[in-house]
C-alpha cells in the first residue's frame, strides 16, 4: 500500500519550533499554534455543540517519511492514519491528520483506533501524563491540497499548520493541524 492522503498531496514542508518561529507567524496562528490544551474545546467555547467531526480518512498505512522519522518508527512500517474535518454551522474550521502506531492504539486499549466522528482531543485530553514532546510548523500552499481538499475547505490561500508529536507515558501519535480561516476568526 502507498502513503495516500485524502488532505495532501505530498508531506508539507514542517519547520522544528526553533526559537524566533514564533515571531515570524501572524497573530491568530500564533494563539492556535501554541494552544496547550484542545482545539475542539477552544472552537466549542466559540461555536457551541455547532462543531462537528467529519471523518475523511481512516486506513492503516505508511506515513509520510517526516511523519514516521518524528515517531521513530522503522521504514515502511503501517500506522492507523485519520483525516478528518472540524467545522460548525457548514464552516470549514480545521484540517487534521493523525499518525497512530500500533503500540500506541495497543496502549490505548484502541480507543484511538474507534474514534469515528469523536474528536481525538476528547480522549488524548482525558490522559494524566499526556505530553507535548515536539511542535513542528508549516505554511502550506494551496497547490499542495489535493482538489477533494481545496472543494471540501475552500482553500485558495496558504493555510498555516501545527504537527505535535504527543506521548502517552511511552506511547506517541502524531497530529496535524491546518488552521482554516474560520478558526482564526475566533
Amino acid at each position: 500500500m502507498t502513503t495516500r492522503s485524502l488532505l495532501v498531496t505530498r508531506d508539507p514542508l514542517w519547520l522544528a519550533n526553533r526559537r524566533g518561529i514564533r515571531q515570524q507567524l501572524p497573530k491568530a496562528v500564533q494563539s492556535w499554534t501554541y494552544e496547550t490544551g484542545s482545539l475542539t474545546q477552544r472552537l466549542r467555547r466559540a461555536y457551541g455543540s455547532a462543531v462537528k467531526v467529519s471523518l475523511l480518512h481512516l486506513q492503516w498505512q505508511t506515513p509520510f517519511l517526516s511523519e514516521q522519522q518524528r515517531l521513530q518508527l522503522p521504514a515502511r512500517r503501517y500506522a492507523l492514519v485519520r483525516e478528518v474535518l472540524l467545522h460548525a454551522d457548514g464552516q470549514p474550521l480545521i484540517l487534521a491528520r493523525t499518525v497512530i502506531p500500533a503500540s500506541t492504539i495497543a496502549f490505548a486499549h484502541s480507543n484511538l483506533a474507534k474514534l469515528g466522528t469523536r474528536p481525538l482531543g476528547e480522549v488524548i485530553f482525558a490522559y494524566p501524563k499526556l505530553a507535548r514532546l515536539q511542535l513542528d510548523v508549516a505554511l502550506v500552499q494551496p497547490v499542495l491540497w489535493t482538489p477533494a481538499t481545496c472543494a471540501l475547505a475552500a482553500v485558495a490561500a496558504p493555510v498555516w499548520g501545527r504537527r505535535t508529536v504527543y506521548g502517552l507515558q511511552h506511547q506517541h501519535l502524531l497530529v496535524s493541524e491546518f488552521f482554516l480561516p474560520g478558526s482564526l476568526a475566533v
